[in-house]
């Protein structure tokens, strides 16, 4: 079965007993129990600032103008089912570190007391990279798309008078999308310390990866637009160039220091 060979992944090494396949299932199930308790307590957190929440989503409407900070509700149930998209999407945000433990706890079972002194850090420069694509997107791309597509509007004699649904579904899911797409560095390190990609690979199917990064961005971006692609998709290849050299990079370390043990 295909779970089988994916669990092989995750053997504990031969010195350890090995568990059988229904209790990786098991692991499974209290990842994701774990992980969704987590998650649903940061949306209730989340949920009970929604006022501060709506206000600060809002803020790039008021830089451009002070009239678009008033959306139309056109749904009775707008203000909840809004609040708790908001609630849901910041929920990721802030339960983002313990969700990647939990992740790395079920997946990496297997590492050396070395490498367990390692995935904290990894896990914080993790958040940080998801954090810091969020931040971008909205204190810099997110402003000037908003502004691009209210010209634009009004360009074709339109009145830009955008519904709250509309406004947070693209809001959320493009700030989201970007700070997902900063974790793409550590998602290719991680396979090349694995082994399961290595540097001579990365770099001869660099035309590959550029197609997939724009498909990619074309599934998670709000709108289809060729703007908002580009816009989601130049980071993701200048952060896939980084990770080619930084492959690299650790090849040639690998390389002085000797052959490193692969990881059980």
């Amino acid at each position: 079965m295909a779970l089988r060979d994916i669990f092989k992944f995750r053997e504990l090494p031969e010195s350890e007993t090995s568990k059988p396949f229904l209790e990786h299932l098991e692991d499974l199930r209290w990842t994701i129990v774990k992980m969704a308790i987590t998650l649903i307590a940061a949306m209730i957190l989340c949920f009970a600032f929604r006022g501060t929440l709506v206000r600060v989503m809002q803020a790039p409407l008021h830089e451009i103008d002070q009239n678009l900070g008033v959306l139309r509700a056109l749904g009775i149930t707008d203000s909840i089912v809004v609040s708790f998209h908001l609630a849901f999407y910041a929920g990721i945000v802030i339960s983002f570190p313990l969700l990647l433990f939990f992740i790395a706890e079920f997946v990496l079972p297997a590492l050396t007391v070395m490498e367990k002194k390692f995935l904290f850090p990894a896990i914080g420069i993790s958040f940080a990279l998801f954090l810091t694509g969020v931040l971008v997107c909205y204190f810099w791309l997110l402003p000037k798309t908003i502004l691009f597509f209210f010209h634009d509007t009004q360009s074709l004699g339109w009145a830009p008078n955008w519904t709250v649904q509309q406004y947070y579904s693209f809001v959320t899911r493009f700030t989201l999308g970007f700070g997902l797409s900063f974790e793409l560095p550590v998602v290719v390190l991680v396979l090349v310390r694995f082994g399961l990609i290595t540097y001579e690979f990365m770099a001869r199917t660099r035309p590959y990866a550029i197609v997939l990064i724009f498909i990619l961005a074309t599934i998670i971006t709000p709108t289809p637009d060729v703007l908002t692609l580009i816009a989601m998709s130049l980071p993701m290849v200048v952060l896939y160039e980084s990770c080619i050299w930084i492959a690299w990079f650790m090849k040639r370390r690998q390389t002085r220091a000797g052959p490193v043990p692969p990881v059980e």
